[in-house]
């Protein structure tokens, strides 16, 4: 694990990952504030300025990216438990370039590997909750689909009060998909960028997104808009659009949770 006094190195070290030091304590507002409904489009429009800037780092980051999810993903539960691991370590990195490019500089490879080298332990902690909180979501299908095994189906009647209780299961299950995304959405953002612990960071996150639920919403449409646009090349618009919406969460975390 990294030792949280690496959040202090001097910000003339040659590291690229050095960008990756908590702002002063005055310059970050706890729980986050409320901010305007058209920001929601405005996290995506400032997004896409990030990317159009080093549009080409951000391409090549962002097929090594997928490459690696998809590759760990290949390995049977093991790869798949890794990515869910890892996945919040890379996305710290690519915190590190969006926070690395607001104040003037270059975008990196070496930032997709920073949050290697900087509170990795808190960073896996993350993806850790993240899985535990998955699985608590996934019980009420669990249940049902396991229950649904065990009990002939004799007549229509049977059938048909079964499909009624997986279509209930699966709606409980997103609606408590909806909570754990808020909670898991900036807190790579906070533990890599404010050296915040796994814990505190996922509820300063739901906290975040609770305030700004109006602006999530126009944020959440226009993407949905967006990814149908982006798949439709053989989803060739996801090395775009994946870029712009990690750079989004970025600048969602830095309207909601710093001062100007």
């Amino acid at each position: 694990m990294a030792d949280l006094d690496d959040s202090y190195l001097p910000l003339t070290s040659l590291d690229p990952t050095v960008s990756a030091q908590p702002a002063p304590a005055s310059a970050y507002l706890e729980g986050g504030r409320a901010v305007e409904s058209r920001r929601g489009w405005g996290w995506i429009r400032d997004g896409f300025g990030y990317f159009r800037r080093q549009a080409g780092m951000w391409g090549v980051l962002a097929l090594i990216f997928f490459g690696l999810v998809v590759a760990m993903n290949l390995v049977p539960f093991v790869g798949w438990l890794a990515s869910t691991l890892l996945i919040p370590v890379f996305v710290a990195g690519l915190m590190t370039g969006c926070q690395t490019m607001e104040r003037g500089g270059e975008l990196e490879l070496a930032h997709l590997f920073a949050g290697f080298r900087h509170h990795t332990g808190q960073l896996v902690l993350v993806g850790l909750i993240g899985f535990g909180l998955t699985v608590v979501a996934m019980i009420p299908m669990i249940v049902v689909m396991g229950a649904g095994l065990f009990s002939p189906m004799s007549d229509g009647a049977s059938a048909a009060f079964a499909g009624m209780g997986f279509v209930l299961a699966l709606l409980i299950s997103l609606a408590l998909f909806v909570p754990i995304n808020m909670a898991m959405w900036f807190a790579s953002a906070l533990v890599m960028l404010q050296g915040q612990s796994a814990p505190r960071a996922i509820g300063q996150s739901f906290r975040g997104c609770l305030k700004n639920i109006v602006p999530f919403l126009v944020y959440g449409v226009v993407l949905f808009a967006l990814a149908m646009i982006a798949s439709i090349p053989f989803g060739l618009g996801w090395l775009v659009l994946g870029p712009v919406l990690l750079c989004s969460v970025y600048t969602a975390y830095r309207d909601i949770f710093c001062q100007s």
